[in-house]
């Protein structure tokens, strides 16, 4: 039985405050997490037993089992490319171009945004794929993971051919003069020059990559050591996936055949997902990963690996991925736990005083990036702030399609995705660690200071664009 919502006022938001402080006072993510959901559970009345109901009610939602059985999947993909010594071999290639530290980063950069179609699947490949290349040039694993981490979800907003970008459309229809999926779609492109934070945080990575702009704060520092000292990770970090994916060795006497093994699964990945979105409307992502999953199992039998040792590269894919599927059930419980307590309800509460013409856009902007700081949900934080966004700004507009409207569509989208960027209880920002193979907290630390950068430019740009569209 779902709990009952429940309205809190600012008591709501105490189990994302601690979940966040502690994360970063303690630098454990997983006992951060469990501690904020058994006083939130508390905090509403619960009692003692309410972090077991919690969970139970929290991970047994399609939407929880989508996303660890991607993860899982894409784990045992990673396994079995290593199985094959495809990433060996395909790493091998690159390092004979020795690539710079500049080059790199900007492949990384390339690739992410080459991968756009799924921000689960773009982050864990870039990191999984890039990790060998940027460990031998001397590349942070917290630096990998940025890159990784912001040419995901930041792409995925932009590109109209996305499951966000269906999601974000039909949130939209039903309100103002939006009566149909294609007026949605229209109002989802034309209100992409407008998505300000996404576009700022793909074109900071490669500003950054290439050297134009230096690096700066916690990553500076990380740069530094790796460079200097030859350490990718700082000591005493604790990277956010099983040694099972990070020490497991090819196949002895299997010949690398990296088009077999690595570029065919990754094009049939693409083709599947992208082929479904067009001729059904929504990628079948998942079911692309499962059926590659039972390509490479019969294509590596056929190439000489016994059975059972295929059967144990799966497992050990499975094993790897656990260290990320524990944080995202307690992520999602957390997120739970706060629908429940009315978080949302309460920090939108909190700024109605302030919602005028001209400072819209940047408002409606500034909620849903703490909404989606605090929830760590940037899907979650779509579906409560569009149907809030776009009403006033058809309001102002006296219900006509206008500059205020599509400002504040590309506010709510990238809004929620700086929330969630920044946020250490975000799928996408967990799933970039455990690809990078980086410490969570080192990747959020570091990563910070430039979405901030990047968040406070939006503002600007949303500021002016309210005042100039009246």
């Amino acid at each position: 039985m779902e709990s009952e919502l429940i309205s809190m006022g600012i008591i709501s938001i105490i189990p994302a405050v601690i979940a966040i402080v502690l994360s970063f006072a303690t630098r454990n993510t997983i006992v951060s997490l469990v501690t904020a959901c058994i006083v939130g559970t508390l905090l509403a009345g619960q009692g003692p037993l309410g972090f077991p109901t919690l969970l139970k009610e929290s991970l047994g939602t399609t939407s929880f089992s989508w996303v660890m059985l991607l993860n899982t999947f894409i784990a045992i993909i990673v396994a079995y490319f290593q199985k094959t010594g495809a990433i060996q071999s395909f790493s091998q290639m690159i390092h004979d171009k020795n690539l710079s530290r500049r080059g790199a980063q900007l492949m990384a950069w390339v690739l992410g945004i080459f991968v756009y179609f799924s921000d689960s699947f773009s982050p864990l490949f870039v990191g999984t794929t890039m990790r060998s290349i940027t460990d031998k040039a001397k590349i942070s694993r917290e630096k990998l993971a940025y890159i990784a981490d912001s040419t995901s979800a930041p792409v995925s907003v932009l590109v109209p051919i996305t499951g966000w970008a269906a999601y974000l459309s039909g949130l939209a229809v039903g309100i103002g003069c939006i009566a149909t999926e294609e007026e949605g779609a229209a109002l989802f492109l034309h209100a992409i020059p407008y998505n300000v934070y996404a576009i700022l945080a793909v074109l900071m990575v490669g500003l950054i990559a290439s050297g134009i702009v230096k690096d700066f704060g916690p990553m500076k520092k990380a740069e530094q050591r790796a460079m200097n000292e030859g350490k990718v990770l700082r000591d005493g970090a604790v990277p956010l996936i099983g040694k099972e994916l990070t020490e497991m060795q090819p196949y002895e006497g299997i010949k690398p055949r990296i088009f077999l093994n690595f570029l065919l699964p990754v094009l049939m990945i693409i083709t599947i997902a992208l082929g479904t979105y067009v001729t059904l409307g929504s990628a079948k992502t998942m079911e692309a990963f499962l059926f590659v999953i039972i390509f490479m199992s019969i294509s590596m039998l056929i190439q000489g690996i016994p059975f059972q040792e295929v059967m144990d590269t799966l497992t050990q894919g499975v094993k790897g991925a656990v260290p990320a599927v524990m944080l995202l059930a307690l992520a999602y419980s957390i997120n739970s736990l706060s629908k429940t307590m009315g978080t949302a309800d309460y920090i939108i509460s909190m700024s109605e005083g302030f919602l005028t013409p001209a400072l819209l856009p940047a408002i409606i902007f500034v909620i849903s990036a703490i909404m989606a700081f605090a929830t760590g949900s940037s899907w979650g934080t779509f579906a409560i702030c569009m149907p809030i966004a776009l009403p006033l700004a058809f309001t102002f507009t006296g219900g006509e399609l206008g500059t205020l409207v599509y400002a504040c569509f590309g506010a709510v989208a990238g809004g929620g995705v700086f929330g969630d960027h920044c946020s250490p209880l975000s799928d996408t920002t967990v799933l970039s660690s455990t690809g990078s193979a980086s410490d969570h907290i080192d990747h959020v630390q570091t990563q910070l200071p430039y979405a901030l950068c990047c968040g406070a430019l939006a503002i600007i740009v949303y500021l002016i664009i309210g005042f100039t569209s009246l």
